[in-house]
């Protein structure tokens, strides 16, 4: 097939939750991050409620909406702006059409009715069906449609539209008004059920629209291309074979191509394509044109699309398709509509296409050590079935020794409790040096290995309100920051900017050999992000911390390496709950083709960097974190044949063995995400080091309250540790020129140093601090406790502003 041959995968959702509106035709779908937002369409009755699919959690919801709710109608104009939704026009009972104008606030679910100002050079659009509506910048386009002729709503007499206005939008609500742009050239012809894409090059930079088919008593195939710029009209030569004749189809556009599919489209009679108002039927037919070329790709044709394997779409027309990041959705739709039949069915099914391999995801970044294990996570990457996590050591690897061991230990989360005041802590704890014994202060999620017929899914928060953006309420009511912060508190996993640790405090220049080790652990593990280099004695209070560009030693001649630049990660709360790590080659096995299932992904053997590296697979993990206590060994002969190989299986894990971490041993690791194309590129690459018993643990539950003057910071002492306290200490990051040459470096002071698991931050202590940025605002505070053995790992606090 020629959907196989050019890698496509088309799986069909079947374990969606939630209550899933009724098959339907003529509705429409945009996207808000994850969410799919369907509104309209009929069948047996226009349909009037909102419907939300949430592709990561793979739930279907009814929103609570309120306001100027608009009737139900089909065959509308729908577009995106931010987090709210236009609507224009479309049927709202047979015969009768609509030309007026919608908005809905999707982060308060609030309808509102606008009205925009006529245009000074003409009417306002007439009530329509079946027109473009699309959006660039701050404006929509709205072009051609079918108007009803009679007054009376039982008398159609259809009357097809080319004229095209332009819609000025305001900041974040409301709307100017309607215009008429003089446009240079050719206009497209009449027609309604086309589809209007919008694309700019990169190179070029002049924004295009794309109208593609339609109606106008026959099915059209025609390309037209509208420079918003010049607002020059011209009729793009293309390179590939035009698909057939359409309406009710679906473009979208996903990188630089733009994505057709289905519609109606004229029957065949010997051959040759029939007439005006001849025989024409449902397609299952894809192509995409290639907007830089504009050459037509096609990838399903009309004769596959009667495959009735169940692996690709049913032909149908009048659907939805909305693209998430690189995967298309499409969702219902008429189906085995022909004229002669006078029958319809509408399509009840779900599916997706992953377009592309994933991008990289984030460095690797550490959440937490002991002394044989890791907790590690990544920023997610949308769309991605899983994650596989491997590592590479320079220590030797044995060969056929490992025992197997199911599961992985616990991990250890932090919890956090608010103040009431208006400020909001979001505790991180981020060792600087990987300690051991980690005490779980809660409930622990272990990370359960997936059975074969189990799927993937990356779970998901709702959209808020964060950053002065408008984002999308939960489902129920609108989520507060409080509450989504609490939540993500007990995690202990939620965004953190880079470095994150504090390094070993000595009172004197003589330090022991494990002291030493301890310095070239910080080094490596300041930051998951990068290499930093990071000292501090007893009688200094400001900590510095500089990126490694090049080889560097501490006093006690430890060196560290730079892997890369600094970044810094965030990632939505829930998706720090449990990982899962894959015993087999399949993400999901069996041959149901079910939702986030994979086929076999396909491995990319990345070669060396500076030496002959061997990397072992850790596992498949479906969420993007993972407690790392074990990695596979494979057999010497899958590692020469991989090694030789760009593409190899990822192997069966319940055939190898496993390999336990050792204590005081350096790790590289690195991560790639998975989706219906395969597996994609790696990251980065993250070094950190096991611990060495006998340091204490990181200070834990970590509380902010905020007084008229001051605020007081306490918390508990260290789950494990390991000896008698002698001191905590407590630093706050602050200004500093350092900061203005190198952002993403923090500079610390500390605020106090004592026996005490609480201590007051005085307004001039404030006064000084540094707002970190780099996710949502927010003031750093570190605390660390230190045993005989020295100082062990910091968690960080960042106290939302």
């Amino acid at each position: 097939m020629a959907a196989a041959a050019a890698g496509l995968s088309w799986r069909r959702v079947s374990s969606f939750t939630g209550p899933v509106p009724r098959s339907r035709h003529g509705h429409r779908a945009v996207a808000i991050r994850e969410l799919v937002i369907i509104f309209g369409g009929g069948n047996e009755g226009i349909a009037d409620e909102l419907h939300v699919y949430n592709t990561v959690t793979n739930q279907w919801f009814l929103p609570a909406v309120r306001g100027d709710i608009p009737p139900g109608c089909a065959a509308h104009g729908f577009v995106c702006d931010g987090t709210r939704i236009l609507v224009f026009g479309g049927m709202v009972e047979y015969g009768r059409y609509s030309n007026d104008l919608y908005e809905l606030q999707a982060s308060r679910w609030l309808w509102k009715k606008v009205k925009p100002q006529a245009p000074s050079t003409g009417s306002p659009p007439c009530p329509r069906l079946g027109h473009s509506f699309s959006l660039y910048g701050n404006k929509c386009y709205l072009f051609g449609g079918l108007a009803n002729e009679s007054e009376d709503s039982n008398n159609n007499v259809p009357r097809y539209l080319n004229d095209f206005y332009e819609l000025e939008l305001q900041h974040g609500s409301g709307v100017v008004g309607w215009s008429i742009p003089v446009t240079k050239g050719t206009l497209p012809s009449p027609r309604e059920s086309h589809t209007a894409v919008v694309y700019c090059r990169k190179d070029l930079g002049s924004p295009k629209i794309y109208v593609f088919g339609g109606m106008c008593g026959c099915r059209l195939n025609d390309l037209w291309e509208l420079d918003i710029e010049t607002m020059t009209w011209s009729r793009p030569e293309t390179k590939g074979t035009v698909p057939l004749p359409r309406s009710l189809h679906t473009a979208n556009v996903i990188g630089n191509k733009m994505y057709v599919f289905g519609g109606w489209v004229p029957q065949s009679a010997g051959g040759e394509i029939s007439a005006h108002d001849g025989e024409w039927k449902c397609t299952g037919s894809f192509a995409y044109l290639n907007l830089d070329t504009t050459e037509w790709i096609g990838l399903i044709s009309d004769c596959q699309e009667e495959d009735k394997s169940n692996l690709l779409p049913g032909p149908r027309a009048g659907h939805c398709a909305v693209a998430v990041g690189t995967r298309l959705y499409i969702w219902s739709g008429r189906d085995g509509y022909r004229k002669a039949w006078n029958n319809q069915v509408c399509c009840k099914d779900l599916w997706y296409l992953d377009t592309e391999k994933p991008s990289a995801p984030s460095q690797v970044q550490l959440i937490r050590a002991t002394t044989n294990s890791f907790q590690v996570k990544w920023d997610e990457v949308p769309t991605v079935e899983g994650y596989l996590l491997q590592l590479h050591t320079d220590s030797p690897v044995p060969s056929g020794i490992g025992a197997p061991v199911a599961g992985v230990p616990e991990t250890s989360v932090l919890s956090s409790q608010g103040s009431g005041s208006s400020l909001h802590q979001s505790p991180q704890s981020l060792p600087s040096v990987p300690y051991p014994e980690m005490k779980v202060d809660h409930p622990s999620q272990t990370n359960n290995v997936i059975p074969n017929n189990v799927q993937v899914a990356l779970s998901s928060n709702s959209l808020l309100k964060v950053e002065g953006k408008e984002k999308l309420a939960a489902p129920e009511n609108k989520i507060t920051q409080e509450t989504v912060k609490n939540h993500a508190d007990a995690t202990g996993l939620k965004e953190s900017n880079a470095p994150s640790l504090l390094p070993v405090c000595t009172s004197s220049p003589q330090t022991s050999a494990n002291v030493g080790e301890l310095h070239d652990m910080d080094k490596r593990t300041v930051n998951a992000d990068a290499s930093v280099s990071s000292t501090i004695s007893s009688t200094q209070t400001m900590v510095t911390q500089q990126a490694v560009k090049t080889e560097s030693s501490s006093t006690n001649g430890a060196v560290v390496k730079d892997e890369t630049s600094l970044t810094t990660f965030n990632s939505k709360s829930e998706a720090a709950e449990t990982a899962y790590i894959m015993p087999s080659t399949r993400i999901s096995a069996g041959q149901t083709n079910d939702s986030h299932s994979s086929k076999t992904p396909q491995r990319q053997m990345a070669p060396g960097k500076s030496r002959d590296r061997q990397w072992y697979d850790v596992g498949i993990f479906k969420n993007n974190s993972a407690v790392v206590s074990q990695f596979y060994l494979l057999p010497e002969e899958t590692l020469s044949i991989s090694s030789k190989t760009e593409n190899a299986d990822v192997p069966d894990y319940r055939l190898l063995k496993k390999q336990d971490l050792f204590p005081g041993t350096v790790y590289r690791f690195r991560v790639a995400a998975i989706n219906g194309c395969g597996v994609g590129p790696f990251s980065k690459i993250s070094e950190f080091k096991t611990c060495i018993p006998g340091f204490p643990g990181a200070p834990s539950t970590v509380k902010i309250s905020k007084s008229v003057d001051c605020i007081h910071l306490s918390w508990e002492p260290p789950g494990s540790p390991s000896g008698n306290i002698l001191e905590y200490s407590a630093y706050l990051a602050i200004r500093s020129t350092q900061l203005q040459e190198n952002p993403s470096q923090l500079v610390f002071m500390r605020i106090y140093c004592g026996l005490k698991t609480s201590c007051i931050v005085t307004a001039a202590q404030l006064s000084n601090a540094h707002v970190d940025y780099t996710s949502r605002p927010a003031i750093v505070f570190r605390i660390s406790a230190k045993n005989e053995r020295g100082y062990g790992p910091a968690t960080q606090v960042r106290w939302l502003q």
